[in-house]
């Protein structure tokens, strides 16, 4: 899938892009399908079996689109709140000293 962008960086994570746009479609998309498959399902009705397949599927698609960029932002914050961390605890060490 060359439409879809797989590397990132932190800054470019940040802005709203297509991706974010599909995945937001293909949310909506597989959560009702999913619904709408469990429940037909239940019922023991074919189109509810392929329903919840669809709905699986779509899912699985959002997640292989949104995931890399995700893990990004995830990393970047996480050293952001280790360097914040590190700060606060650097100030209050010479608090203590005094």
């Amino acid at each position: 899938m060359a439409f879809i962008r797989r590397k990132w960086s932190p800054a470019t994570a940040d802005e709203w892009t297509k991706e974010d746009w599909y995945a937001l479609i293909l949310s909506a998309l597989s959560f009702t399908l999913i619904t709408l498959g469990a429940a037909l399902s239940l019922l023991l009705l074919t189109s509810g079996y392929i329903l919840l397949t669809l709905g699986i599927l779509a899912a699985a698609l959002m997640f292989y689109i949104i995931d890399p960029k995700l893990n990004v932002l995830s990393a970047d914050y996480e050293k952001k709140q280790r360097e914040y961390l590190e700060e606060l605890e650097r100030i209050e060490r010479w608090e203590e000293n005094e």
